[in-house]
């Protein structure tokens, strides 16, 4: 079986890329999905099942986390014609009431994406023990819940040590989006992958406090552009769109700088002229698998899913036009000794 799902989890990340690059149409707060003019054609198996995501504070547009998360529901929508819908959290106080909306209209799934849902979609799905609910980056160990949660200190190791070999002043950088576990994750796998290849190398962190706020991370990336470091990665949802504006503004001022993307292949969003490679993050993968399960009636609650490097999860896109081929020798070589556990990657 868990040959099976990884196998199923590479196909649907290439397929991701694929529709990425259609530009699949984006809907407002709480509009229902289509196909984006893709040439998928519907099984119909979907008729009459109802899907509801809710966003974390980055929200919908975020272009990275949430917004892979509603392309994944998007993508279901085109192959099965069932209703999906998503509700956006302006602060934290809305994850509880978003997450009750759709399940008081009886929605057949209902989606919590961020670990910041924790507590709140656990008091709901305690609270509506019939309802089936499912969750990104947390793990809630009830029968109705499927938690799904990834290795990404592992694929952010691997950008940790493309940036130590291609940083060119030796200091590089981390934005943060709110100081909690996983992103935390991120921080301490990307220090690991730098200190592993060039170990002499400065690594700054920043933390804005916020995933929605694209003017504090343009004010991060600006100060540490300012002292001299070259390459930031960022895992700030959109709080990061502001760390690509600013290095874009460098570039233009003929500054040379870099920004490694998370969660999706930003150079999809803001091109290769400034987004070095990204960390990538099987989150639409994840979500349109759980989602289908439902649809076929093979839904799995209770269980807790861990995707990382051996699952081809987490980790760089395909094609990183920007890598030299030495470069990604060296990532390649440390992703097989991460797999084999040679390498224990640290966590937060």
């Amino acid at each position: 079986m868990k040959k099976t799902f990884s196998f199923m989890l590479v196909m649907m990340i290439a397929l991701t890329l694929v529709l990425s690059a259609c530009g699949a149409k984006k809907n407002n707060e709480g509009g229902s999905a289509t196909n984006g003019g893709t040439k998928v054609v519907s099984d119909e198996t979907g008729k009459g099942i109802k899907i509801g995501m809710v966003t974390d504070v980055g929200g919908v547009h975020d272009k990275s986390f949430n917004e892979s998360a509603w392309e994944a529901l998007q993508r279901v929508t085109a192959e099965t014609s069932a209703d999906t819908k998503f509700l956006e959290s302006k602060g934290e106080a809305d994850l509880e009431p978003n997450l009750n909306s759709f399940v008081k209209e009886g929605y057949d799934l209902t989606w919590g994406i961020g670990f910041l849902f924790n507590d709140a979609l656990a008091k709901v799905a305690a609270e509506n023990p019939n309802a089936k609910l499912a969750v990104i980056d947390s793990v809630i160990e009830v029968p109705n819940v499927a938690s799904i949660v990834f290795a990404e200190n592992e694929g952010s190791f691997l950008v940790g040590v493309v940036a130590g070999l291609m940083t060119k002043t030796n200091k590089i950088g981390f934005v943060g989006g709110m100081e909690i576990p996983v992103i935390k994750n991120f921080e301490v796998g990307f220090k690991a992958g730098v200190a592993a290849v060039k170990p002499d190398a400065t690594v700054k962190i920043d933390y804005a406090g916020d995933f929605g706020k694209p003017d504090l991370g343009k004010l991060s990336a600006a100060t540490m552009y300012d002292a001299g470091v070259d390459i930031i990665f960022h895992a700030a949802g959109a709080t990061g769109n502001g760390v690509f504006n600013e290095a874009i503004a460098r570039k233009s001022a003929g500054d040379d700088v870099w920004v490694i993307g998370v969660d999706k292949d930003q150079s999809l969003e803001y091109g290769d002229e400034v987004t070095l490679t990204s960390m990538m993050k099987g989150v639409e993968a994840a979500v349109h698998k759980i989602s289908k399960d439902v649809i076929a009636g093979t839904f799995a609650g209770g269980k807790i899913q861990k995707l990382g490097l051996k699952d081809d999860a987490v980790g760089l896109p395909e094609t990183t036009k920007n890598l030299p081929e030495d470069v990604l020798a060296e990532v390649a070589k440390y992703k097989e000794k991460i797999i084999s556990g040679e390498i224990k990657v640290p966590t937060a």
